[in-house]
């Protein structure tokens, strides 16, 4: 069990100087290595987190602009609308003039026509018993010669 007891002290007598060299390595990676390591992953960091604030902050731009243009693009659809409504409204309103206007001269026209007609109608009557009269007068003097002379001349 002595024996033993000397190896294990014999070993580790032999690893201190192990153990200071890897003491001395984890100092040297400390400072040779990691502090410039975190010291560019910062410097990395701060370059992209104000990169991507920056591109955050396009982002918003962009998306403000967006919408802008979307607001003005739906103002210009119902200004065009607008429009296009009021020129229909005013073809509506013309085409219904001209049409009221075509009616009445229609309507006048007809009643020209109409009256017209009532007075061909009126003269023709009056020259049909014009005639009727003479026409039964020349009847009566076929048929009764004598008498036709009497009622004539009386």
């Amino acid at each position: 069990m002595q024996e033993i007891l000397n190896k294990i002290g014999d070993l580790m007598l032999g690893s201190v100087p192990t153990v200071i060299f890897f003491l001395i390595l984890i100092a040297a990676y400390a400072v040779l290595v990691r502090r410039p390591l975190d010291k560019v992953l910062a410097e990395r960091y701060g370059r992209t987190g104000g990169a991507m604030d920056e591109a955050k902050s396009a982002i918003a731009a962009a998306e403000t602009k967006t919408s802008e243009y979307e607001t003005k693009l739906r103002n210009a659809r119902a200004e065009i609308f607008a429009g296009r409504a009021a020129r229909q409204k005013a073809a509506t309103d013309a085409r219904d003039k001209a049409l009221a206007e075509a009616r009445t001269a229609a309507q006048h026209r007809i009643t020209v026509a109409r009256e017209s007609v009532e007075q061909s109608g009126a003269e023709a009557k009056a020259q049909i018993e014009a005639g009727a009269v003479a026409l039964s007068q020349q009847v009566l003097a076929a048929i009764l010669p004598h008498r036709a002379g009497s009622q004539v001349s009386a």
